[in-house]
C-alpha cells in the first residue's frame, strides 16, 4: 500500500460509544508507522467536500482519553446522499491532502459511501484503501454479531422499561398501561432488548411489538386485556417501525430522508406509541402513558456498557490494522465465539454486502405469538447489556 495520510469521519445517528471507535482509529494510526497524519471530516463526507478537516494527531492525549467515554459524534454527522457530481471534488480533496486511507464509522448508508468513494478513486487510478467501522443502535448491519453502540442502547431500553414498568405496576389504580417506543426503524433488536431484565412472566415488559411481525389489532387487544387481568397493569414495548399487514407503518409518519428511509420521528408525525395508546383507550377506556425517548437511547453514556466501549475501540484499531495490511472494501465485524464466558474476535464483511442488506431479528429469536422472545434471544442479549438490577417487591400478607 502506498504510504500517505488517512481521513476518518462519522455518519448517521450517534451512539454512546462511536467516539471510542474514533480514538481507536487515531491511536492505531499513530502507532502504525505507515500513516503520516490523520484528518477528521467535520460533519461526515461534507467535511471532505468543503475542506473542513481537523488534524487529529494534534489533539492532546488527555482529550482523546476523555473522548473515549464521551457520547455522541465528536466530528459531527451528516445525512448527505452522494450524487455523481460529488465524486470529482471528493477525489480532488483526497489528492490534495495525500489521503491513502479512508475510514468511516457508521451504518448501511455510510458503508455505501465508503464503497462508492473508493471505487471511484480506483477507476481514476488513485490508490485508496477504504475500511468501515460498524455503528448503529439499530443492530441491523449485515455480517456482524452486533454493532458497537447497540449494547449500551439495549441497556438503556432494558432499564427504562423495567423502571417504567414498576412505576405502572405501583400506579395501576391510576394508569393501567404504559407503552415505551424505541428507535430501530424496521429492525426489532432494540425493542426486544427490553426483555433482558425480565425474570418472571409478571415482570415488565409483558408485550413486544416488533417490526418483523405485522400488527394484528385484535390479537394485540386480546393480549392487552389478558395481561391487565393477570397482572393488574400492562407494560408494552414497540419498535418505531412496526407495520400493518399491508406493510405500511403503523405510525402516521410518511416523511422520508434522502436515503429513502422513513423518518419516524419527523415533526408533525404521529408515533406508533401514540396510536397504540389511542387504540387501548378507545377500546377499554383506561388511562395510560406512552414514552417516546427518541435520540436519548443513542447517547446515554451514563448507562453505557464497558464491553461496548471496549469493543468500539477495538473495532477502530482493527480497521487500521486491516488497512495498513493492504485490505480494502471491508467493514470490520464482531464475531461471537462464546456466550459463557463471553468472547469475541474481529473479522470483516464486504462493504457492498453490508450496504445492500439489512439484518432483521431472525425467527428463532421471536416467540410463536410474535409478541415476545425465545430463550435463544435471552442467551444472545444478556452478555451485551451486563448485570441489571434486581429490584425488590413486597410479598402479600
Amino acid at each position: 500500500m502506498t504510504p500517505g495520510n488517512a481521513i476518518v469521519g462519522q455518519s448517521g445517528g450517534p451512539t454512546s460509544v462511536i467516539n471510542s471507535s474514533l480514538v481507536g482509529i487515531i491511536d492505531a494510526a499513530r502507532e502504525s508507522g505507515q500513516i503520516g497524519r490523520i484528518y477528521g471530516m467535520q460533519f461526515g463526507i461534507e467535511g471532505v467536500l468543503n475542506g473542513h478537516l481537523v488534524d487529529l494527531f494534534q489533539q492532546p492525549n488527555t482529550v482523546l482519553q476523555r473522548l473515549r467515554q464521551t457520547p455522541s459524534s465528536a466530528l459531527g454527522s451528516t445525512r448527505l446522499k452522494l450524487t455523481e457530481d460529488h465524486f470529482e471534488p471528493i477525489l480532488a480533496q483526497l489528492k490534495k491532502h495525500d489521503i491513502r486511507y479512508f475510514f468511516m464509522i457508521g451504518g448501511n448508508d455510510t458503508m455505501d459511501t465508503i464503497h462508492r468513494v473508493t471505487h471511484h478513486a480506483g477507476e481514476n487510478g488513485f490508490e485508496l484503501c477504504g475500511i468501515g467501522v460498524p455503528k448503529t443502535v439499530d443492530n441491523d448491519l449485515f455480517g456482524t454479531d452486533h454493532t458497537p453502540g447497540f449494547p449500551s442502547a439495549a441497556r438503556y431500553v432494558a432499564l427504562s422499561v423495567l423502571q417504567a414498568g414498576l412505576l405502572t405496576r405501583d400506579m395501576q389504580r391510576v394508569d393501567q398501561f404504559c407503552i415505551f417506543q424505541t428507535v430501530g426503524r424496521s429492525a426489532g433488536w432494540l425493542p426486544a432488548a427490553a426483555m433482558a431484565a425480565k425474570q418472571t412472566d409478571a415482570d415488565p415488559p409483558h408485550l413486544l411489538l416488533l417490526p418483523e411481525r405485522p400488527f394484528d389489532r385484535e390479537a394485540f387487544l386480546a393480549a392487552v386485556q389478558r395481561c391487565q387481568r393477570d397482572y393488574g397493569y400492562v407494560s408494552i414495548v414497540c419498535g418505531e417501525g412496526i407495520p400493518n399487514a399491508d406493510g405500511r407503518p403503523v405510525s402516521a409518519s410518511t416523511t422520508r430522508d434522502k436515503f429513502d428511509n422513513v423518518e419516524f420521528g419527523a415533526m408533525g408525525g404521529t408515533s406508533a406509541a401514540m396510536l397504540l395508546h389511542r387504540i387501548i383507550c378507545d377500546e377499554f377506556g383506561w388511562r395510560g402513558e406512552f414514552q417516546v425517548t427518541e435520540s436519548l437511547q443513542m447517547c446515554a453514556a451514563d448507562r453505557g456498557v464497558t464491553l461496548d466501549f471496549d469493543e468500539a475501540y477495538a473495532a477502530g484499531q482493527e480497521a487500521v490494522a486491516r488497512a495498513v495490511a493492504g485490505r480494502t472494501g471491508e467493514m470490520v465485524t464482531i464475531e461471537r465465539e462464546c456466550n459463557d464466558p463471553y468472547r469475541v474476535s474481529y473479522g470483516s464483511a464486504p462493504l457492498a454486502s453490508v450496504a445492500n442488506h439489512e439484518r432483521p431479528m431472525p425467527d428463532e429469536f421471536i416467540s410463536d405469538d410474535g409478541m415476545g422472545v425465545t430463550p435463544a434471544f435471552h442467551d444472545y442479549i444478556r452478555p451485551l447489556v451486563g448485570r441489571l438490577p434486581d429490584y425488590a417487591s413486597l410479598t402479600a400478607s
